[in-house]
C-alpha cells in the first residue's frame, strides 16, 4: 500500500494541486475557482464553509491508491462534505465525461458499417443508464440519509458500472475492426480509462459515508444484520466474490464489513470468527462444511 502523504490544511493549494493530476478535478467539482495565489486549503474551504480536513480526505482518495480513510479519520469527518462532493459529481459525469466519450467514440466509428455502429451506441447507452441508475440510488437513499440516526439504506451493488466500461474498454482494444479511426481510438480507450478510475474512487467515497454512518447507527461492537450475513458466509468458507454473488452486493462492500467485523469482534482468523458465529448462535456448526 502507497504511503499516506502527509496532506494537512496549511498547505498551500496550489502545493496541493501539484501532488496528483486528478486534484484539479476535484477542486473543480467542489466549485473552486483556479487562481488561487497563495491560499491555503483551510483559507479556501473557509470560504466555502467546508471542513478542510473532511475535504482531505477526498483529494487523498483520489491521489493516493491504495488509501481509505481509518477509523478514526472517519469518527473526525463531516459526511455532509462528502455528500456534497458526491452529488456535484453526477453533474460532472453526465455533462462532461460521458458527453467527451459520446463524441470520441461517435468519431472512432465513423468509418465503420452501420452494424458496428450500432452496436457500439446500444452498449454506450446501457452504460449510462447503468450510471443513471446509481446515481438515482445514491440520491433517492444514501445522500438523504447519511448522518441520520436510522441507517435505512440497502447495500448497492456498482459492479454493474464497472464491468460495463471493462467491456467497452475490451471491445475498442481487442476487436475494433481495423478501418475504425485508430487516433479517435487511442483517445476513446484514454477518457475511459480515466473514467473507469474516477467512478472507482467515487464509489470508495460512498461506501466510506456509508461505513461512518452505519457505524454511528451501531451501538458499541455489536455487529449489524448485513455484517451477520457475512459473517455467516466466511464462517461457511466462501471467499469476497462468492459472498457479494450471493447477497447481490459489491466485493468492496463486502471488504468493508469484513474489516468492521474484524475490528468489532477483535477476531482476525476465519476459525476464530466460526467459533464466534457459533457461539453466537448464528450458525450451526455442522453448516460450515461446504460441499465441494
Amino acid at each position: 500500500m502507497t504511503k499516506t502523504r502527509d496532506f494537512t490544511p496549511a498547505m498551500k493549494v496550489s502545493e496541493l494541486l501539484d501532488k496528483d493530476p486528478s486534484l484539479p478535478g476535484v477542486f473543480t467539482r467542489m466549485g473552486f475557482c483556479f487562481g488561487y495565489g497563495e491560499a491555503t486549503v483551510e483559507d479556501i474551504c473557509r470560504n466555502a464553509q467546508i471542513d478542510p480536513e473532511s475535504f482531505l480526505i477526498i483529494c487523498k482518495v483520489y491521489s493516493q491508491e491504495g488509501y481509505r480513510p481509518s477509523a478514526e479519520e472517519l469518527k473526525k469527518a463531516d459526511l455532509s462534505v462528502i455528500v456534497k462532493y458526491l452529488s456535484l459529481s453526477h453533474s460532472y459525469y453526465m455533462d462532461v465525461a460521458l458527453k467527451d466519450l459520446a463524441a470520441s467514440l461517435g468519431r472512432m466509428i465513423v468509418p465503420c458499417g452501420e452494424d458496428l455502429q450500432r452496436a457500439i451506441w446500444k452498449f454506450f447507452t446501457d452504460f449510462k443508464e447503468e450510471l443513471l441508475k446509481h446515481f438515482d440510488y445514491e440520491e433517492e437513499y444514501v445522500f438523504p440519509y447519511v448522518g441520520e440516526e436510522d441507517p435505512g439504506i440497502s447495500d448497492e451493488d456498482h459492479s454493474g458500472v464497472e464491468e460495463t466500461l471493462e467491456d467497452l474498454k475490451s471491445l475498442v482494444m481487442n476487436h475494433l475492426p481495423a478501418n475504425a479511426d485508430q487516433q479517435e481510438a487511442y483517445r476513446a480507450l484514454s477518457l475511459i480509462n480515466a473514467l473507469a478510475a474516477d467512478i472507482s474512487k467515487h464509489i470508495l467515497l460512498e461506501e466510506t459515508a456509508l461505513e461512518r454512518h452505519i457505524d454511528d447507527s451501531q451501538e458499541g461492537n455489536a455487529l449489524s444484520s448485513r455484517e451477520k450475513e457475512i459473517l455467516v458466509c466466511v464462517a461457511k468458507g466462501m471467499i469476497n466474490k462468492e459472498i457479494a454473488d450471493h447477497l447481490n452486493i459489491s466485493v468492496h462492500t463486502v471488504i468493508s464489513h469484513r474489516k468492521n467485523i474484524t475490528r468489532k469482534t477483535g477476531i482476525k482468523t476465519v476459525a476464530g470468527l466460526t467459533v464466534y458465529a457459533f457461539l453466537n448462535n448464528l450458525l450451526d456448526i455442522n453448516s460450515t462444511q461446504r460441499t465441494r
